[in-house]
């Protein structure tokens, strides 16, 4: 059983972890450097790619549209690792075990970056030719690894105020540490429900999250636009985004579910 010590002193990992992203790594802070020019020798068809996904990020978070994902592989997978043969809903997995559902977001991020890893090598054999096909792909895969990890512990994309935390994690991924810090901050209160409506106001400058988004692609795929020299930094490119995507939000999700538990334990106390 899952006592309060347990579950604050995993709290404490989290904690840890947030203080770790303070570190850009060394590539990253290249990465922002010389994005203005990058901006001119990007081809046109990068550009309206990245328009439209402006777009396509306010549909989602409005509703949901082409990104949003099926629950049913999720509770099958989390029922399989509960060692359960009954099925599971969405609301039963609140109850479930941490563990269980740290096993779950594991696979997952492990699948995830695998498929990226195939998919960026792929693209990254044509060159300038794919890489319009790459970045909408690449976005469609980071949203839907953050629908999973929702979904894996107890959290449902299909309510808006789920796709506003989604869009933020995906923020989180991209950003530097000043923007990182402003994030957590933003979310620190988000399992409440006054938390969720102050996040949802603060979201109205959206589009700053895509823009963000493509500075930090912009340096990194430059190396792609080399047909057959992107196979290699496609794989690496795609596999080290996923791998940063899925990991913001496992731990930005892990983090809430520990913050609820808790203060489901509270009411239990404070009731018996």
């Amino acid at each position: 059983m899952e006592n309060k010590e347990f579950l604050l002193s995993e709290l404490e990992k989290i904690h840890q972890w947030e203080e770790e992203q303070k570190d850009l790594w060394f590539w990253e802070k290249i990465g922002r450097i010389p994005f203005a020019v990058l901006d001119k020798i990007t081809p046109n068809i990068v550009h309206e790619v990245l328009g439209k996904i402006l777009d396509e990020i306010g549909g989602y978070i409005q509703t949901g549209g082409q990104y949003l994902i099926s629950e049913e592989n999720i509770l099958t997978q989390l029922s399989v690792a509960n060692a359960s043969s009954d099925p599971l809903s969405l609301e039963d997995v609140a109850s479930l075990p941490l563990q269980t559902m740290d096993r779950v977001a594991a696979k997952l991020k492990d699948s995830r970056t695998q498929f990226a890893t195939m998919q960026g090598a792929t693209t990254g054999f044509g060159g300038i030719f794919t890489l319009a096909i790459d970045i909408p792909a690449l976005l469609g895969l980071s949203l839907k690894v953050l629908q999973e990890m929702a979904l894996t512990y107890g959290y449902d994309p299909k309510e808006k105020n789920e796709r506003i935390f989604v869009v933020k994690c995906l923020q989180f991924a991209s950003s530097d540490f000043v923007g990182k810090q402003a994030i957590l901050k933003d979310l620190s209160q988000f399992h409440t429900k006054n938390g969720e409506r102050e996040s949802i106001s603060r979201l109205q400058g959206w589009r700053e999250v895509i823009a963000t988004y493509r500075d930090n692609y912009g340096w990194k795929k430059l190396f792609q636009l080399v047909p057959v020299i992107g196979i290699l930094f496609g794989a690496w490119i795609n596999r080290s985004t996923i791998e940063e995507v899925a990991e913001a939000g496992m731990m930005l999700y892990r983090k809430r579910r520990i913050l609820d538990k808790l203060e489901e334990m509270e009411k239990n106390t404070q009731n018996g």
